[in-house]
């Protein structure tokens, strides 16, 4: 009874692949990789920052272009060897988050690929977008891109699942092309309505639906609750994603909360127990702030002693009567002070 133990095998797998007689591995994989030839590498960001790892074998191909979709407008690539770093040549891209750069990898070397904002890991303030439940709304979903556009201090759009109505390869490939409408990158976990395709293919798009990346001194855990629970190994995950945070402000997004709180509709973890038991140790592991969609309203609320936001204003049917409307919440955040503020936005 562990519906989402294969999603949690292909997390694993994911940003892997070996071509040319280089082996590229993305670190904690956090960006998939959407196409390798000819010596281009071509990869789909799941993070603001990402390491990845190439490993060259003796004659290998050494001219490699590194294009990389869904990049923060900002990121640079730096590449080194044994600590020294090597020439990197970048070249304009097509929009603000697809960046290219051409680079001379040693046969027979390791090389580490950084690909990150400048100062993306020293501690700043700073403010995100939370959005979800897009759904049925793709084709106009370009409205709430362009809201999100003429506020020029949001720095990417943390997603908290159901980017489409059936999770088809062609709603997928759909959601992929409406980003180019965004100035700023997106960052999710799935959602119930990407398994209503009986082959989910999220992974091959978007990556992983369990992950943890850090932004300016703050860490950001997804995690896959499409079926309304936790697969052990997403859960042993968080379990050392909540550790290596302690010390540090912690946001966790996910699609379905844990708990319902107005208790009149089934927008809740499948399990009570489960949700007792996971809303324990997140706050026992000091978390700030819990982001969730699946609901199809606002609703600000705490669990467990933890701020909760549900924000599920992407375009789905809302629910009748409430007034709130298509929306996202842009939230500020402070590596020294916490979350300062969560702000609802209205989009129509």
């Amino acid at each position: 009874m562990r519906p989402s133990e294969e999603r949690a095998l292909k997390d694993l797998e994911v940003g892997r692949v070996e071509a040319s007689g280089v082996a590229f591995t993305v670190e904690d994989g956090l960006a998939v990789v959407r196409k390798v030839e000819s010596g281009t590498l071509t990869l789909w960001g799941s993070a603001p920052a990402f390491h990845v790892r190439a490993v060259s074998s003796a004659g290998a191909n050494e001219s490699w272009t590194v294009v990389v979709r869904n990049a923060m407008p900002d990121a640079e690539l730096s590449v080194t060897v044994g600590g020294e770093p090597l020439l990197v040549d970048a070249f304009p891209g097509p929009l603000p988050t697809v960046k290219t750069w051409k680079v001379q990898v040693p046969a027979g070397a390791e090389a580490r690929l950084t690909v990150a904002p400048p100062l993306w890991d020293q501690p700043r303030p700073f403010r995100f977008a939370a959005l979800a439940d897009v759904q049925e709304a793709l084709p106009r979903v370009g409205d709430i891109y362009r809201r999100i556009n003429a506020d020029p201090t949001l720095r990417f759009i943390f997603f908290s699942g159901d980017l489409t109505q059936q999770g088809t390869v062609e709603q997928l490939e759909e959601f992929q092309s409406r980003l180019q409408e965004s100035a700023i990158p997106l960052f999710a976990t799935l959602g119930n309505h990407e398994l209503y395709n009986p082959d989910p293919r999220f992974h091959a798009y978007f990556g992983r639906g369990n992950l943890h990346f850090t932004f300016q001194g703050v860490h950001f855990t997804m995690i896959d609750s499409g079926d309304g629970a936790l697969d052990p190994r997403a859960e042993q995950a968080l379990d050392g994603w909540l550790e290596s945070a302690r010390d540090s402000v912690h946001i966790l997004g996910t699609h379905i909360p844990l708990v319902d709180p107005i208790g009149v509709r089934n927008g809740a973890f499948a399990s009570r127990n489960e949700a007792a038991a996971l809303l324990a140790k997140l706050a026992r592991g000091g978390l700030d702030l819990t982001l969730y969609g699946h609901v199809h309203s606002y609703y600000a609320f705490s669990n467990a002693g933890i701020p909760a936001f549900i924000s599920g204003g992407g375009g789905a049917i809302p629910e009748q009567f409430d007034g709130v409307g298509r929306h996202f919440l842009a939230v500020e955040v402070d590596p020294a002070a916490g979350v300062r503020t969560v702000s609802l936005v209205r989009v129509d």
